[in-house]
């Protein structure tokens, strides 16, 4: 009999345009085979955005993996504890420094355990579940533009080249609460979880992402080739990408 194992691997870059990278990628694989990751795209200031999304992905990393090493089974449960505890270093932060004040960051993050893959968000990074013929957009951006999305005065396609595409609603770090959405999806054997920036999704369209994991199944190697893409289109943001996939084990 074989069982499925985890394969992750991520990689985050400036971009073509930005001269500094204000993304924070993180991912653990636990010895009991619960994983967790995590995809942070700060904003605020020059030095703003680096620090805050820094110090919520170390937080919230530092969180989960104390918490999963014990095999709780309480995976959103711990998925909104590392939030509030992200949120609260981000915001007792700034406060120590006037220049850092209203700096804050998107979240998207992740725990894995017995097939099932519990998703966070806040803000508009995104999580995808990839298998074979198809892409599901997990998460909903917390946005302005999403929200134009959905009460039908744009489309899609207009929302990729909106002028406020950028203008988030939600940001962890930005205010002493925070509310952050949770989803629950199946992860079997073969499938692809990605967790990514705005930047790579301003590049490549949902179709495109589907077409270059389609039958691949090496996360480094994947990552690579969505960043470079990204690259090649002259990506005007950062660009993050964490991919999760599924190895057969004997």
């Amino acid at each position: 009999m074989s069982v499925s194992m985890i394969s992750v691997f991520g990689v985050s870059d400036k971009g073509a345009v930005r001269t500094n990278n204000q993304d924070t990628v993180a991912y653990k694989i636990m010895e009991n085979e619960n994983s967790w990751g995590v995809v942070c795209d700060g904003m605020g200031g020059i030095q703003g955005g680096d620090i805050a999304s820094q110090i919520a992905v170390e937080t919230f990393g530092d969180y989960l993996t104390q918490y999963l090493q014990g095999n709780e089974k309480a995976p959103i449960k711990a998925l909104l504890h590392a939030v509030e505890k992200a949120n609260k270093a981000v915001f007792e932060y700034a406060l120590k420094d006037e220049s850092l004040l209203g700096m804050g960051t998107t979240l998207v993050g992740t725990v894995l355990q017995d097939g099932v893959a519990y998703i966070v968000n806040i803000g508009d990074s995104r999580a995808y579940t990839i298998s074979h013929n198809n892409i599901l957009r997990i998460t909903r951006d917390h946005s302005i533009v999403q929200d134009l999305v959905e009460e039908g005065n744009i489309t899609d396609e207009q929302a990729r080249s909106h002028p406020q595409k950028n203008l988030i609603t939600r940001a962890l770090g930005t205010s002493k609460m925070v509310e952050a959405d949770i989803f629950q999806v199946e992860f079997r054997q073969g499938d692809w979880l990605l967790l990514c920036s705005d930047g790579l999704v301003n590049e490549l369209t949902e179709k495109e992402i589907l077409l270059n994991l389609k039958g691949k199944h090496n996360p480094k190697e994947s990552c690579q080739q969505l960043l470079n893409i990204a690259l090649e289109r002259g990506a005007t943001d950062n660009v993050t990408v964490l991919l999760f996939g599924t190895l057969e084990k004997k």
